[in-house]
């Protein structure tokens, strides 16, 4: 305890980085005011018995905007229009040359050129999704009737207050990322996850004194601990590959000497995927629900089949064995495209480097193939563990809210974003020779990954 009072002393002594984090609060501060402005012509009370649950898509969205979605507010989208163009240009990085030259070989202009098209791919998308949502509210009867605001003026400005909003938020993640503290656009969806878990654990602990006792409550914490102590060693886990430096000569006519070359490594992490093959799998898991709905016209007895309830039911066994299924095998994808062991063998080639024991050119790809295969192994089976873990949790008697912190996107998420602005913070200490957070050893947020696959 002592320790943690002199490491938040010396934070505050750094101008700069309390600055930092003080800007940083501020702005996530009016993030936060955002999501409780309701947009003109909605009436909120309509949406108390409409509000979508933790368990369908339209829950995960709520979850990622801070509960902005169901309050129908200026922030409804959030910045989920920008994470769904970010993922889609680095999709598109894999199979389009043009996205790829940007990515890898124009540097700075190339990011900038993306930072643009991404900009603009996000409007394009709010400008869908925002009209999308607006369908939702009136499908909710949450919409002042016609008689009193004409539908055309709701459309139109409500559109454009989405997007508006979005880009607003947008603005203020770029922000905290340029003068603040951390990701901006990973805090703000942090922040919108934490922003659920309060009242989650209210509901728990009035249920648990009702049913089992204190016990259980503090039993269930308990496990909620050590599962996020588990993920942060997954996260921050990697396997180091030593590599090493040609000699050089050190000196000029006879007076020069052989010199060992340095040693480094490669670091692959044994998580290399993050959070996106679980958003393509639970992707997928709505689609079930989504073409039900759409083919049978919303017919109840059609909806009802068990089937169709277990698919659309994310906390049901079957639900649970497809989802963990399905993270398997997009980690293995996901990872494949991520890690080229190809570029990794050029640019030892070209930085006169090698793996101890092994060939260079194609006999070093083969071997860091063959070591992100076995790695990407464990890895992946944490991540189909970590997606099931809130059906375990719910089968065990946690309600819905508090069970979704138990794993799946939201855990992953806190934990690598947590990580990485402990990082820069730790940085900040470091640099001005005070302690850092730990006693040994470093944080490795995800901006850890430096040297050779930074350099790539």
């Amino acid at each position: 305890m002592k320790k943690l009072i002199t490491t938040l002393k010396n934070i505050w002594k750094i101008k700069e980085l309390r600055n930092r984090i003080l800007f940083t609060l501020a702005l996530l501060g009016v993030f936060r005011l955002g999501s409780f402005i309701v947009l003109p012509g909605v009436i909120p009370s309509a949406l108390d018995t409409g509000s979508s649950g933790s368990t369908d898509l339209l829950g995960l969205i709520n979850l990622f905007t801070g509960g902005a979605f169901n309050n129908a507010s200026i922030f409804a989208l959030g910045v989920m229009p920008y994470i769904t163009a970010s993922i889609i240009i680095q999709l598109l990085g894999f199979a389009v040359p043009y996205f790829q030259r940007l990515q890898q070989k124009e540097g700075e202009s190339g990011r900038r050129k993306l930072n643009q098209i991404t900009r603009l791919l996000t409007v394009a998308i709010t400008l869908v999704q925002g009209g999308g949502y607006l369908t939702y509210l009136t499908s909710q009867n949450a919409v002042v009737p016609p008689e009193v605001l004409n539908p055309g003026l709701f459309w139109l400005s409500g559109i454009i207050i989405l997007s508006a909003g979005t880009l607003f938020a947008m603005w203020l993640g770029e922000r905290i990322t340029d003068r603040g503290i951390g990701n901006g656009i990973s805090l703000l969806i942090t922040v919108g996850i934490i922003a659920g878990l309060p009242n989650a654990l209210i509901a728990e602990f009035g249920l648990q004194l009702d049913n089992g006792g204190l016990f259980i409550f503090i039993l269930e914490i308990a496990v909620l601990f050590l599962i996020i102590m588990a993920t942060v060693l997954i996260v921050q886990g990697v396997r180091k590959i030593p590599i090493q430096y040609a000699k050089r000569m050190v000196g000029r006519g006879s007076n020069a000497m052989p010199v060992s070359g340095a040693r480094d490594y490669i670091p692959l992490k044994v998580n290399a995927a993050g959070v996106m093959p679980i958003i393509f799998a639970q992707a997928i898991m709505f689609l079930p629900a989504t073409f039900a709905n759409f083919f049978s016209g919303g017919d109840p007895a059609t909806l009802s089949k068990p089937w169709i309830q277990a698919l659309m039911n994310p906390f049901s066994a079957a639900s649970s064995v497809i989802a963990f299924l399905l993270v398997v095998i997009f980690t293995y994808i996901y990872t494949a495209l991520l890690v080229n062991p190809t570029q990794y063998a050029d640019y030892l080639k070209r930085q006169n480097a090698f793996i101890p024991g092994i060939k260079p050119g194609k006999p070093t790809a083969d071997f860091i193939d063959a070591i992100t295969s076995r790695i990407t192994l464990p890895g992946s089976i944490f991540l189909g563990l970590i997606t099931i873990l809130p059906a375990f949790a719910v089968a065990f008697g946690v309600n819905q809210a508090l069970a979704i912190f138990f794993g799946g996107t939201s855990l992953l998420i806190l934990v690598a974003v947590v990580l990485d602005t402990l990082q820069q913070i730790e940085s900040h200490l470091l640099m001005r020779r005070y302690d850092g957070l730990v006693k040994e050893g470093r944080l490795q947020g995800r901006s850890r990954l430096q040297g050779i696959g930074a350099n790539m």
